[in-house]
């Protein structure tokens, strides 16, 4: 346990640091990771109140925001109990009770859960019909069938799940696990908008929030607060306009920066509208295999999009529900996160849950031979023909815990 207030704790934090940033040259992420961390904390603490451990010499205002800084990046146990340990040391040191639940508990994050959400807020309606929409295509898909559609439906959901969710969405933007170009972050991000989960923005954020509070309070997805909470009814209140602007603000600044992510997210629904006419012209004008004619159209419409988005939202939303509940671990978490292998052929390796929850910017989820993680394997593609680098292994972390 990391303590506030001592000399040698404080020096055994900058020391590191220090290790991490000038030891791991095989991840670069790593040492970028750890320069945002020390300007977090010389702007709260000067570089000698910091060597010297006297923190408790700071104002109440200035440890909070310090503590909250930290807690918005990922980073190793000891440094995120130093951020609790400051918020504590600011409440012994005669902070008032109004400070102390003001600031330790942004508003975004006391957001209420479960049937009370529902009683208090009410309902999401535009997200309930987009979702009910949905459903309603893939339920009158089964009547339109044909062999191209089905082609399609299976095609676009590894490349919306895999290949814009699990590495696009969940990877690069979540957790920053490898280097892209700034045009393929940008085609990743669209990919992932076509899955139906919402934009780049809102769901980077709601995912980083949900590890910083893991099945504990503030987690907006837990099944502590019932299983089909967690799974689907955690997104249909109707927390407000400014709670969400505050949520983007909170936990996805670094995306928000981006005026082309920006974009991307206000064109969340209009591009479900062009995907949607755009599958049904190719059904329409192709005159092969059934296809063609107004059936063709309808067809592709409803397996390619119903079909489609219903099986990579329920399956990627098992992720939050069956793998929170269910499964065998690899490592002692402070959540109940699973290894569950069903979860993980439906979505394309994504269902090593308690691997990611312990090693959170480590770009393989698998990390037992018989792990299969296939969104991996084309991050590693991609690296063979340069479009992605410096991706975070976990011999990488593995090495900084031995030099740490």
């Amino acid at each position: 346990m990391v303590t506030i207030g001592k000399r040698s704790s404080a020096i055994d934090l900058h020391r590191k640091l220090d290790i991490m940033a000038h030891t791991t040259r095989s991840s670069s992420k790593m040492a970028s990771r750890t320069m945002k961390l020390e300007k977090s904390f010389a702007a709260a603490y000067s570089e000698q109140e910091l060597k010297s451990g006297r923190l408790d010499t700071c104002s109440g205002d200035k440890a909070l925001s310090a503590a909250d800084s930290v807690e918005s990046f990922y980073v190793p146990q000891d440094i995120r109990e130093f951020a609790t340990a400051a918020k504590a040391k600011v409440i012994s040191l005669g902070e008032s009770a109004r400070v102390a639940s003001s600031n330790l508990k942004n508003p975004v994050d006391a957001t209420l859960t479960g049937v009370s959400a529902f009683a208090k807020l009410g309902t999401n309606w535009p997200i309930a019909v987009w979702i009910g929409v949905v459903h309603l295509l893939a339920l009158i898909a089964p009547f339109y069938f044909t062999w191209p559609a089905l082609a399609t439906c299976a095609i676009l959901s590894f490349i919306t799940a895999s290949i814009g969710v699990c590495m696009g969405y969940h990877r690069l933007l979540t957790h920053r696990s490898f280097k892209t170009y700034r045009p393929i972050r940008w085609l990743l991000a669209i990919l992932g908008g076509l899955s139906g989960e919402g934009s780049a923005l809102t769901w980077v954020a709601q995912h980083r929030r949900h590890h910083v509070y893991s099945d504990h309070e503030g987690d907006p997805h837990s099944p502590n607060d019932g299983s089909w909470w967690s799974h689907m009814f955690w997104f249909l209140p109707d927390y407000g306009h400014k709670w969400h602007q505050d949520l983007l603000t909170r936990y996805a600044p670094d995306i928000m920066k981006d005026r082309v992510m920006v974009w991307i997210h206000r064109m969340f629904l209009p591009s479900h509208f062009l995907m949607g006419g755009f599958l049904f012209a190719i059904g329409y004008f192709c005159n092969f295999w059934g296809l063609g004619g107004t059936q063709g159209g309808l067809s592709m419409l409803f397996w390619g999009l119903g079909v489609r988005m219903v099986y990579v939202l329920h399956t990627t939303w098992f992720v939050n529900s069956v793998t929170h509940m269910w499964g065998y671990r690899n490592y002692d978490t402070t959540d109940n996160s699973r290894n569950l292998w069903w979860v993980s052929l439906a979505t394309f390796g994504e269902g090593w849950h308690n691997n990611h929850h312990a090693y959170q910017q480590v770009a393989s989820q698998g990390h037992r031979w018989w792990e299969i993680d296939v969104t991996y394997w084309v991050i590693l593609l991609m690296e063979k023909v340069g479009l992605a680098w410096d991706i975070v292994r976990l011999k990488d972390i593995s090495r900084l815990n031995q030099n740490s």
